[in-house]
């Protein structure tokens, strides 16, 4: 819901949500681990909507600064207040501006979860292709890129796809085999899990978004919603609220166990 809809007594927005996508605490720690491992002294990151795997990224890096991307005011002022509470202030910016062509790197870091749409104008798929070539552009030689980017795990059925967003169609992402084929051709190699002999720094993984996951964000995404409409089914919001909880969660029905979520963690090739 919007800031207006809140001013007016509407539902709270996300406060149930420490990442704004299917990332759970285990997982998210281990990323933060693995990526701090090359000490990156920028970070920067695309869509970052409030900012929670930078903000960690960043206390457990105490030398690098980072930036965050997004278009969403009310998003980035709670990264703000995050940042505050953490002591972050200094090192962390949140800027509202449009990801496309941005100017802001490179760094040593880039994180673009679930936002690769905001750095190309092209449609699904197309615009994975162009967003991997602009992330190559916004990292350093030595750097590292963390993408988290739709799949599909398996080929939808049509009546999936009907369910699912508007428009839906079975060429908007591609399968992770054909995914990681492309991070290869715009000039990356995909880290792997390590032999058995390999020095831990040198590494990271390629991983996926589990059930577990999906249903724990999913669940998280509507449940300040749900709580406020059971709590007031006369508010003159409540009839379009109804409306928009009944067809996401129809939605997520339709591309529950279709719909994956890749981790890769990318080294530029030189």
């Amino acid at each position: 819901m919007t800031d207006t809809h809140t001013a007016i007594g509407g539902p709270p927005r996300l406060t149930r949500l420490t990442f704004h996508g299917p990332l759970s605490e285990t997982r998210a720690h281990g990323l933060v681990q693995r990526l701090t491992r090359t000490n990156p002294t920028t970070v920067l990151d695309i869509g970052c909507g409030w900012g929670e795997l930078m903000l960690r990224i960043l206390a457990a890096a105490p030398e690098a600064t980072g930036t965050g991307i997004d278009v969403n005011a009310e998003d980035l002022a709670r990264g703000r207040r995050n940042a505050e509470a953490r002591g972050l202030t200094q090192r962390a910016r949140f800027v509202e501006e449009s990801a496309v062509g941005t100017s802001r790197g490179p760094a040593d870091l880039v994180l673009c979860v679930g936002a690769s749409q905001a750095l190309s104008t092209a449609q699904p798929p197309h615009h994975t292709t162009e967003a991997l070539r602009e992330l190559r552009r916004l990292v350093t030689d030595g750097g590292r890129v963390l993408l988290g980017e739709g799949f599909w795990q398996r080929t939808p059925t049509p009546a999936e796809l009907s369910g699912m967003w508007p428009g839906a169609s079975a060429t908007d992402h591609h399968d992770l085999a054909t995914l990681l084929d492309l991070t290869v051709a715009a000039g990356f190699r995909p880290m792997g899990v390590p032999p058995a002999r390999a020095k831990p720094r040198a590494w990271g993984r390629t991983e996926t978004a589990s059930l577990d996951e999906w249903e724990e964000f999913e669940s998280a995404y509507q449940a300040d919603v749900e709580v406020w409409l059971a709590e007031h089914p006369g508010h003159p919001l409540a009839a379009e609220t109804r409306e928009r909880l009944d067809r996401h969660r129809a939605q997520w029905m339709s591309y529950r166990g279709v719909l994956g979520l890749a981790y890769l963690t990318l080294v530029p090739a030189r």
